[in-house]
């Protein structure tokens, strides 16, 4: 076990929560197991989470503030702690994206990640086999937040057919993806579009990208290789991204279509006949 005496409060975000919810905690006289019966948590879970052992969540750390009195303090500080458990090499994005006033995005394999259902999103980090599979999607989760705060990004999504039709996990959880897609529909910040396979060849078939563009800083051009991604803001690059992305947005289909696609791909591919001619199989 590690001695939460030698924890450094500054080596990481995990560590400064850990670090304080001992300090809180002790402040308050109460023992681990005593602050996890308040919370509704084993007083294993309150040392783990002390010991930086264990990534605390939203909900947990909602709980502690309201049992430990602290103002938020833990709620706001969570979500640093769980964009540090995204990648390094992918934190940089996640912290640009979360600033940025308008996000654009062509995603060529999967759903974008910030419209992925939590099933889905566990689907495809899973692929990775990470270490720490249920943080990775967690950090996920707490990266969609943005599109619920008071003043959400214009948020302007292409994504191509096969994102639709390529089956990641089970048909249940296709078919709650793209229902999560269509309930978009309804948000004036998020557009949708399709780009479908009878559009042939295209302007990005080289692979997704994303561009972000801020109130007060320079737009940014974001693509990903086998193991990292890379950010720029050349102009040369931001200006050959704004004309591929205009060429997709042409060759797409509507945002009223684009819902009717999804919509058919739904029932057609991961409607109830599918799901049960499944389990009859098995």
């Amino acid at each position: 076990m590690v001695n939460i005496r030698s924890l450094d409060p500054s080596a990481s975000p995990l560590d400064y929560y850990g670090s304080e919810l001992r300090r809180l905690r002790e402040a308050a006289g109460l023992g681990q197991s005593q602050l996890g019966g308040i919370v509704f948590c084993t007083g294993s879970l309150i040392g783990q989470i002390e010991t930086a052992k264990k990534v605390p969540t939203r909900d947990f750390s909602e709980r502690l503030d309201a049992a430990l009195m602290t103002g938020g303090f833990f709620t706001r500080l969570v979500g640093l702690v769980l964009r540090s458990q995204l990648p390094s090499w992918f934190q940089p994005f996640a912290e640009m994206e979360a600033k940025a006033a308008y996000i654009s995005t062509y995603q060529s394999q999967m759903v974008y990640g910030l419209l992925q259902t939590e099933g889905y999103a566990r689907a495809v980090l899973a692929t990775g086999l990470p270490d720490k599979l249920e943080e990775l999607v967690a950090a996920r989760l707490e990266r969609q937040r943005i599109l619920t705060r008071d003043r959400p990004p214009m948020v302007w999504v292409i994504l191509d057919e096969a994102a639709l039709r390529r089956p990641i996990g089970s048909p249940q959880i296709m078919r709650a993806q793209l229902a999560h897609l269509l309930s978009f529909r309804e948000e004036r910040w998020v557009r949708i579009q399709v780009l479908p396979f009878a559009a042939g060849e295209h302007a990005s078939l080289i692979g997704s990208f994303s561009a972000l563009r801020f109130d007060d800083d320079p737009d940014v051009v974001y693509t990903e290789d086998l193991i990292s991604g890379h950010m720029t803001a050349d102009l040369d690059t931001l200006r050959e991204a704004a004309l591929r992305y205009a060429h997709l947005q042409a060759s797409a289909l509507s945002v009223e279509d684009s819902a009717e696609l999804i919509m058919r791909v739904m029932e057609e591919h991961y409607g109830d006949r599918i799901e049960h001619d499944q389990r009859g199989v098995a």
